[in-house]
This record gives C-alpha cells, sequence and structure tokens, in this order.
C-alpha cells in the first residue's frame, strides 16, 4: 500500500466549520440564535418543563392524560408527551413498529448547578436583608460572589396557590447579589485553599437595607422586604417554608468571542443537550421505531427523588403508552425497555488552553468538533460508570458517519483527575443499550459557561440521525 492509502486508515477529527457550506452556516447561526432564547426562558427545570411542552404543543404533541381521560387508542404517528411535576418530561412519537422490539430515545437533564434558598430563609443582620442558601449540585462557591444573581421559582402559598416568581431578568428589575471579603482585608481568606475561601454558609444573599419608618419596631429592614413581597407576591414569611426559589445568573445568554462563534450561557449542562434532543424530536414524523426524548431533573445531585431518573415516571409512561396501543403485558414492557437504544445526552469536558494538564489530549474533546461519543465516564477506574459496548458504540458509528455528522470521541479527564457522572447507567440496568453523546463546554458548571455554535448544530444533527436511525 503507497501512503496515500494507508493514510485512509487513520482518524481524522475534523473541525465542523470545515465541511459547513454558506447556507449551513446561516442555518447554524440561526438555531443558535433560537438556543439563546430557548436559554433565556428556561433558568430553572420547571421553566425548561414548561418551554419544552410549550414548543411540543405547536408541533402537536398531545398530553397523554388527555388520551388517557377521552379513552381514546393511539396509533402509528401519534405524538404524545407526559410531564412529571412540572420539573420532567417525556415526549413520543409512536412508530410503526411494535414496541416490544424497542424504541430509540435520547435522555438529558434539565437541572443545573445553582444555590437554593433555605426554608427558613430570610433575616436581618447589621442592617441587611438576607437569605440563608444551600447551593445544588457541583460548584465552585468562589464563582458565584460579586456577580449579578436572580430569583427564579414557585412560592406555594395558603391553600396551594401556586405563583411564579422572577427577580432580576428584566431590566428594570434589581438584581441580587453575595458579597466577598476586600482585598484589603483579605490575609487569612487568602492562605486558605481555593475550595475553602467561601464557605457554603457564607452564601447569604443581599436582599434589602431600607428599614420601615416605624423606628420602633424590630428588624426593620426584614419588615420592609416581607412587606414588598406582600404587595408583590402576596407572600408572608411562612410562604418561604412552601417555596422552591432558585439563585441563578442574572442576564441573558450572550455570543462570545469577535466571530460569534460560541455561545456564553448559564445552563448549558444540561439543557444545551436538552434543547438539541428537542429540536431534533419536534422534525420527526411517522418513525419506523418509536422515539422519545426525555427531559429529567435532579441529575446534578444523584437523579434520586420522585423526578429523577431513579424514579418511576418513564417506566410507567411507556406502560400507559403501551396500554393505549393494545400491546401492553408486563413482559412486553419489560421486552420493550431491554430491546431500546438510547443515548444519555449529556455534556463533557472540552479542552481548555488556560488548563490542558487535566486532559489527555489524545483522549480528549475539542470545542468545534462536533459531538462527543464517551464510551464511559465514572471516575477513577471507571467507578460508577456505565461502559458502552463495542457493539453499540459501531452502531452509533455508522449512524454519523452514514448521516455525514462530524464526531469525536473523548473521556472525561484524566485517569486519576476525577470525572463525572450522567443518568447512563441507570436506563441501562433495563438491559437496554446505551452510551453517553453530548457537547463539550468550557467552565463546565460555572455561573456561565461556553459552548461552540458548531456542536450546538451538529449535536442536533446527530440526535435527529440517531432517532430516525437507530
Amino acid at each position: 500500500m503507497d501512503t496515500k492509502e494507508l493514510q485512509k486508515l487513520t482518524k481524522k477529527y475534523e473541525y465542523v466549520w470545515d465541511k459547513l457550506t454558506e447556507t449551513e452556516l446561516k442555518d447554524m447561526m440561526n438555531f443558535s440564535e433560537d438556543y439563546k432564547k430557548f436559554m433565556d426562558s428556561s433558568k430553572t427545570e420547571r421553566e425548561a418543563c414548561h418551554e419544552i411542552v410549550r414548543r411540543a404543543k405547536e408541533k402537536g404533541f398531545v398530553d397523554i392524560n388527555e388520551v388517557i381521560s377521552q379513552n381514546k387508542k393511539l396509533n402509528a404517528g401519534d405524538k404524545v408527551y407526559a410531564v412529571n411535576k412540572d420539573k420532567a418530561v417525556a415526549l413520543f412519537i409512536i412508530g410503526n413498529e411494535p414496541m416490544e422490539k424497542g424504541f430509540n430515545i435520547v435522555g438529558s437533564h434539565i437541572d443545573s448547578p445553582r444555590i437554593d434558598l433555605k426554608p427558613n430563609a430570610l433575616y436581618e443582620d447589621e442592617g441587611f436583608a438576607m437569605l440563608e442558601t444551600h447551593y445544588y449540585g457541583g460548584i465552585k462557591k468562589y464563582q458565584w460572589v460579586t456577580i449579578p444573581l436572580a430569583i427564579h421559582g414557585v412560592v406555594v402559598k395558603k391553600g396551594g396557590e401556586v405563583v411564579n416568581v422572577v427577580i432580576g431578568e428584566d431590566e428594570n428589575d434589581p438584581v441580587v447579589y453575595i458579597s466577598d471579603l476586600l482585598i484589603h482585608l483579605s490575609a487569612n481568606q487568602m492562605e486558605k485553599k481555593l475550595a475553602n475561601g467561601i464557605e457554603g454558609e457564607d452564601l447569604n444573599v443581599l436582599f434589602g437595607s431600607m428599614p420601615i419608618e416605624d423606628k420602633e419596631a424590630k428588624d426593620r429592614v426584614k419588615l420592609n422586604i416581607l412587606k414588598l413581597l406582600n404587595e408583590k407576591y402576596g407572600m408572608t414569611e411562612e410562604d418561604f417554608v412552601t417555596a422552591e426559589l432558585e439563585i441563578v445568573p442574572a442576564g441573558k445568554a450572550r455570543d462570545v468571542g469577535l466571530d460569534r462563534s460560541m455561545v456564553m450561557a448559564y445552563g448549558h449542562d444540561d439543557r444545551i443537550c436538552a434543547f438539541t434532543s428537542l429540536a431534533a424530536m419536534l422534525e420527526i414524523e411517522n418513525p419506523q421505531k418509536t422515539c422519545c426524548a426525555l427531559f429529567v431533573d435532579k441529575e446534578e445531585i444523584g437523579s434520586n427523588g420522585a423526578t429523577g431518573m431513579h424514579s418511576r415516571f418513564f417506566e410507567n409512561v411507556v406502560a400507559e403508552i403501551m396500554e393505549l396501543k393494545g400491546e401492553y403485558t408486563e413482559l412486553k414492557l419489560r421486552r420493550a425497555l431491554a430491546n431500546s437504544c438510547m443515548l444519555s445526552s449529556d455534556v463533557t469536558c472540552g479542552v481548555d488552553p488556560n488548563y490542558p494538564g487535566v486532559v489527555e489530549k489524545k483522549n480528549a474533546a475539542y470545542l468545534g468538533k462536533g459531538i462527543v461519543l464517551t464510551k464511559y465516564t465514572g471516575s477513577r477506574g471507571k467507578y460508577t460508570c456505565n461502559d458502552a459496548n463495542a457493539e453499540f458504540m459501531g452502531k452509533v458509528r455508522d449512524i454519523f458517519n452514514d448521516n455525514g455528522i462530524v464526531w469525536q470521541t473523548a473521556e472525561l479527564g484524566k485517569v486519576d483527575q476525577g470525572g463525572g457522572g450522567t443518568i447512563a447507567y441507570i436506563l441501562a440496568e433495563y438491559g437496554m443499550e446505551v452510551v453517553d453523546c453530548g457537547v463539550a463546554l468550557l467552565s463546565m458548571h460555572a455561573p456561565w459557561e461556553i459552548a461552540s455554535k458548531a456542536d450546538i448544530f451538529e449535536t442536533y444533527r446527530a440526535y435527529k440521525a440517531f432517532l430516525l436511525n437507530a
């Protein structure tokens, strides 16, 4: 064999940019604009759930509860969705094949690292109204101080009335803020390890400093804040106990770079995969196999609870759909789950030129080189990972190659550097084929993360190809 023939034996990971036509480049930029709108309206898992459902309904998806209540049957081509407590969603497009033969799933999570309010949150100290917090997921605490923050969430008032709260996103809104120690008095703080420079109990939010007029009253600033909250939301202090209020970065997703090639947003992990799988799902009509896009909560803290992947929500919805198709038995349900194929669509670490030492470059992901196949995640010795088998890796590779998808493969950092997890292993417990597959990021889990527009667009194309061809 000559040199040219030998070179065909090698694998070269290309840049998405190099294969885009002028029309595709325009489509990619337009796609990213829609993505930024999605991110701005989806800063919490509840908001993401509502936006997913809104977009799905526009494309003809019907609430499964309506189908059940009207005693209808499901047929090939029908589109249904199921919502789990306003924090998780599953979309299904019924295929022509019996469901016991399995279906194609793209599953992501819609929760992101953040700071939550404690149940007894509001207090006054040194003339300030403050909010006690408890951070959610893996964060570097020092990244969350001295930046503009917003409050998103719901308050459940007496009698069960649910009030939506968003403070800090409108340009006329105030923001909230977590202070840090001035450099002049930081000698002791600067000697601490980075992980302990800001303690969890110090992530208290500045919420106000103006007292009520009554100089004889106790906690005058706190009372003024309660007055304002009551006027706008009808809240009392006790309502903090029955609220889910989340502290997130204030502001909109923005383009990054003079060439506008990247997107900065809060919650790329993992709403970037949620959006791309949603966009892919909404373009599918009359598939051969049933297709599913799954969006779950609680991944950042172990996937537990009623809205996490460890719940029976997904399994129960599949059983309901099989019953509505006239195909349900317990055995056929087990077959359907075991015969299914899934992309666990979650983000991974991209090579950062400022911090190249934490990755092994031959097995690392690069921004702009397309969707990332990750055979296993876990930590140190593959602990707690789902390790996809070679046959399924080969199947996904062929789908991507046959559809002109630019893809790469990577591990999450050096062997003993750390690692991470996804929902992959939970679905794999049914016996289905699962592999992690998503977008590479810079500054993952920071208040603002970075992604390549090329990768966002290519990931959407990859998910669509998988749903139609797996």
